[in-house]
């Protein structure tokens, strides 16, 4: 279980006083580990470049395909990407997550080898699947690993929220990118807390 950190996370990222207003503006949340790491990892990979209420639809009409229940590595693996192209999967995301079930299946990987391996590591060892990438490792780690300390420096919608709250003016990306960063390192070891004030605020901003 993750501890409930709620005090200690609010504390730390509210002496970011433009953060803090952004904290304020919104109910605290709690990560929450999550079983089925195969399973987290091809949901995110058919999410990819569709709205989230796109993809919620092609979610459940895969776990259509298995009579509504969350199916198995190996029964992912037995079913014909055809029938995953049926129901609106691309060519390439049929064969991505035949490629994460494969994987899980052959290394033996299990849910709790993960939750002990440190960031890092899980990283080096998921994107050695075709079609996963780091973004999508950091997503897992954040949202089903339950991890507190993880900044997606890739991801458009974090860096956008960066940009518009701290007014940065830079164009060329590799200062950009150091600035980003060095105002994300501010708010270690609750990184993934302020990553979802950024989000939730970019889609509902407050006023400043």
């Amino acid at each position: 279980m993750i501890k409930n950190s709620i005090g200690d996370h609010i504390g730390h990222l509210s002496k970011d006083k433009k953060l803090k207003v952004l904290i304020e503006s919104q109910p605290p949340f709690i990560l929450q580990k999550r079983k089925k790491v195969y399973l987290r990892l091809c949901s995110s990979i058919l999410s990819q470049q569709l709205s989230t209420t796109v993809a919620k639809v092609l979610y459940n009409r895969f776990l259509e395909l298995f009579d509504g229940k969350e199916p198995t590595a190996q029964q992912i693996i037995d079913t014909p990407a055809e029938t995953f192209r049926g129901i609106g999967f691309s060519n390439a995301k049929a064969s991505y997550v035949h490629n994460v079930c494969r994987f899980f299946i052959e290394n033996k990987i299990t849910d709790a080898q993960l939750y002990k391996m440190n960031n890092e590591d899980v990283i080096a060892l998921l994107t050695q699947i075709k079609g996963v990438g780091k973004w999508t490792v950091e997503m897992i780690l954040m949202f089903t690993l339950g991890r507190e300390d993880v900044f997606a420096m890739d991801d458009l919608g974090l860096k956008q929220g960066v940009i518009k709250l701290y007014g940065i003016k830079e164009t060329e990306k590799k200062l950009l990118m150091q600035k980003i960063e060095k105002i994300s390192l501010k708010w270690s070891p609750y990184r993934t807390y302020a990553s979802r004030y950024l989000w939730n605020w970019k889609d509902n901003p407050p006023d400043l």
